[in-house]
Order: C-alpha cells, then sequence, then structure tokens
C-alpha cells in the first residue's frame, strides 16, 4: 500500500480553477503556514483522454491520498460526470472530506452541498487559509474518532475554534 500524504482537491474546473491555483500558492509562499501536498501532481489526465482513462488516472489518485478536500461553488452539486464520481470513490475509500464553501458559509450549506454528501462525516468550513490549514492538520484524526463514536453526519467546527484562529 502506497504512503498517503497527499490532499485530493476535487472541485468545478470550469469556474472554480481560481481557488484551486490559491490553494497551491499558499503552498508555495513562505508568508504563509500552509501545508497542502496536492494529489494531482501524481499523475497525468489529459483532456484528450478517455472518459474511462480519466477515471482510471484520479482513481489512481485517490488511491494515494489522506484526504478529500471538496471546494463547493454554485455549480458543484450539480456536476455528475467527474465530481459526483470522485466524491462516491472518496466515500467508498472512507477518505476523511473537508467540504469547503466557497460563499463562506461556516457549516453544509443545504443549497449548494451535492446531495451524495449531505447526510455523510464531513467537516464543512469556508474557504480561508487558517481554517483550512486547520481542517487539513486535523480533520483525518477528528474523521477516525468521530467514526469510532458512531458519528456518520455533517460536522463543523464551534466558534472557538474561529476565535481561537482569529476568525
Amino acid at each position: 500500500m502506497a504512503y498517503r500524504n497527499k490532499t485530493y482537491a476535487c472541485f468545478d474546473g470550469d469556474t472554480d480553477m481560481r481557488y484551486f491555483n490559491l490553494l497551491k500558492a499558499w503552498h508555495a509562499n513562505d508568508r504563509f503556514d500552509f501545508s497542502y501536498f496536492d494529489a494531482h501532481g501524481l499523475t497525468q489526465a489529459r483532456d484528450s483522454s478517455t472518459e474511462e482513462s480519466i477515471k482510471r488516472s484520479l482513481r489512481e489518485r485517490l488511491n494515494n491520498t489522506r484526504e478529500f478536500l471538496l471546494l463547493i461553488g454554485e455549480n458543484t452539486k450539480n456536476l455528475y460526470r467527474f465530481v459526483r464520481w470522485e466524491i462516491e470513490v472518496a466515500l467508498k475509500l472512507d477518505l476523511p472530506i473537508i467540504a469547503v464553501n466557497l460563499n463562506g458559509m461556516r457549516e453544509m450549506d443545504a443549497k449548494l452541498c451535492p446531495p451524495i454528501l449531505k447526510d455523510e462525516l464531513a467537516i464543512h468550513i469556508p474557504f480561508g487559509q487558517k481554517i483550512m490549514d486547520y481542517a487539513l492538520d486535523r480533520w483525518p484524526e477528528q474523521h477516525e474518532k468521530q467514526k469510532k463514536l458512531g458519528k456518520s453526519s455533517p460536522f463543523l467546527y464551534p466558534v472557538t475554534v474561529y476565535k481561537q484562529l482569529g476568525l
């Protein structure tokens, strides 16, 4: 089994690419304390590939993933071809899911959250460097603890966590 130390980011590539690029920029910038190890750098999936070969490549990335970061924008819940499939695979692999609301909500946004994720154990947070770094560092372990306690529904951080981070 491969060592799982990567973060798999799932998002609407047509409208939310800037948020994905910002994750990489935060990690590359020494002025930010942001640890993001991109699973997408593991294998290549070309746009001209067949859906089957793209999914094979994505599954390989997911198999080497520590956590699954879902960037939730305006259209995410409507994307079935890849986004829903990626979420399904993450759930089957029991990956800790960090659902990041691009609209700033600190809890599950029932209007925008993909239906497949609404009743699943996932932490729901707003897009932001500090809270995302906090979740990336802590959610995988918290996810395991929550599962052992029998929890299987959406999770959110209390106000005290945001205050601790200065948010």
